[in-house]
């Protein structure tokens, strides 16, 4: 068992104050019997004038934020302790006729899994599906953890990990002919393919523990964290990492699960203004072991966001910030495990996962 902390900061700055929309925000990780979330706290600066915290249809808990006063900074600080127990693999409880691909889930378990399994993304040429099945040894039963890990390995190996801050997540296909992209990408990338093939597959947005922040290869340790989950009967929902290659939970740290990326933004709401008046945002993100004692791993987006909209706000990562002009406001979690921009207003994704 290992106790992480967990420590995010989204900061965003304008020319001017402006007025601030609703915000949704989803930072406290999803209890299990792998991950027990011991303490968190949220500060917000401008204060909200309400705070209320809901499940979503996936079972995430999210703190929706309205304000009452305009400001030149909106600041998120999040800060999570955790206990974690890793699993390595596909566990060796998988059903023995899961074992072999291709089989067939209970069929009582597939009105549940059915929109899970069917891919989201065009695929018209077929490019997707095809690469999906070079895993498939033809002609005779496939080892199903070979099948997922090896797929997994692949996009680990062959594809470029590439930071970006334009909006939204690549289209599997896009993914596969630039053979570059984030873990947001990745993640897409694999859940469609094994949907390709017939498994269950979901989206899972959080944190990775990078043990050596400098010099490592465990890439997206300096924002929030992309991977997915493949449903295997008997073991359940097993989580691959394509950007890292990591097969089970080793240093994974989960914060919410959903069927496609955009149901999954770890922070997103509307400002009231031009774009001209946003100026930027910074993202800083430490996921460190109990008693460490990391230096910061800071993220500054461009001074300008020429792509920013009237009446937008970044959809972003949460996190601490500093706060200007007095203390910031801290905000009562609730108690267990236990919304969006105006209508009218178009959001943008900016600080995500990878």
């Amino acid at each position: 068992m290992t106790l992480f902390n967990v420590r995010h900061l989204t900061e965003y700055r304008y020319a001017r104050p402006v007025r601030f929309g609703e915000h949704r925000l989803m930072f406290r990780p999803r209890d299990s019997h792998d991950q027990r979330l011991l303490e968190a706290t949220l500060a917000v600066e401008p204060r909200p004038a309400e705070q209320r915290w809901v499940h979503d249809v996936f079972g995430n808990c999210v703190v929706l934020l309205r304000f009452d006063r305009p400001a030149e900074t909106l600041t998120f600080d999040t800060r999570i302790r955790l206990e974690h127990t890793p699993q390595h693999g596909p566990a060796l409880s998988t059903d023995a006729a899961a074992l072999t691909y291709p089989f067939a889930y209970d069929p009582e378990d597939l009105p549940d899994l059915m929109r899970t399994m069917a891919p989201h993304h065009p695929d018209a040429a077929g490019e997707v599906a095809r690469w999906a099945r070079r895993f498939v040894r033809p002609g005779r039963p496939t080892e199903t953890g070979h099948l997922l890990m090896t797929l997994c390995y692949a996009i680990r190996e062959s594809f470029s990990y590439g930071r970006r801050t334009e909006p939204g997540t690549q289209s599997p296909l896009q993914t596969l002919q630039l053979r570059r992209g984030t873990c947001r990408d990745f993640a897409l990338l694999m859940m469609e393919a094994v949907r390709h093939l017939g498994f269950a597959a979901r989206f899972v947005t959080g944190y990775v523990y990078v043990p050596d922040r400098d010099g490592s290869t465990t890439l997206g340790g300096g924002s929030t964290h992309a991977w997915c989950q493949v449903y295997l009967p008997g073991a359940g929902w097993v989580e691959f990492d394509p950007t890292n290659g990591i097969v089970g939970n080793r240093d994974l740290i989960r914060v919410a699960v959903a069927r496609t990326p955009e149901q999954a933004v770890p922070l997103h709401g509307s400002y009231h203004g031009a774009a001209e008046d946003g100026l930027g945002m910074r993202v800083q993100v430490n996921v460190t072991t109990e008693g460490g004692a990391p230096g910061p791993v800071t993220e500054t987006l461009p001074e300008t966001l020429p792509e920013m909209l009237p009446e937008t706000l970044p959809e972003a990562a949460a996190e601490t910030a500093s706060t200007p002009g007095g203390p910031a406001a801290r905000l009562p979690l609730p108690p267990a495990s236990p919304g969006a921009a105006p209508p009218g207003s178009r959001r943008r994704e900016a600080g995500k996962a990878g």
